[in-house]
């Protein structure tokens, strides 16, 4: 099975989980800017919401995207204010026509004093925990 990870990261908090991912698939992770240039099975894709609204490099890379490059994409991120950013992942890769999986993650992540220490060390457990579900 061939992996892909691709991330955005304002604060840090998605790239502590990618983190995870590497780790145990053993697949280096890379940034938004950086295209996909094969096909894969599964596309572990993640981004936090700033201002209720995902970052637009991930739209841009989503636009990259074509449906016969991507079996599946896993969905992730950590949000203060809104429940998740996976909603507007799932919408703009779904108008592309890519499978998105049904197994996603959200955890908290902090703002300032909002969520502080988030995502935590049991939010990082649990994300563990969600990746090897998928796997």
């Amino acid at each position: 099975m061939s992996i892909a990870i691709r991330y955005y990261s304002k604060f840090g908090h998605t790239k502590k989980m990618v983190g995870i991912i590497q780790e145990l698939t053993g697949v280096q992770p890379e940034t938004v800017d950086v295209a996909l240039k094969e096909p894969v099975d599964t596309l572990y894709l993640g981004a936090g919401v700033f201002l209720g609204k995902v970052n637009g490099a991930v739209a841009n890379f989503i636009n990259t995207l074509k449906c016969e490059q991507v079996k599946t994409v896993v969905c992730f991120g950590s949000s203060a204010i809104i429940p998740s950013p996976v909603p507007q992942l799932r919408q703009l890769l779904q108008a592309r026509g890519i499978t998105v999986s049904e197994k996603e993650f959200t955890c908290k992540g902090s703002m300032g004093p909002v969520h502080m220490g988030h995502p935590n060390q049991t939010d990082l457990n649990n994300f563990r925990q969600f990746i090897q579900s998928t796997l």
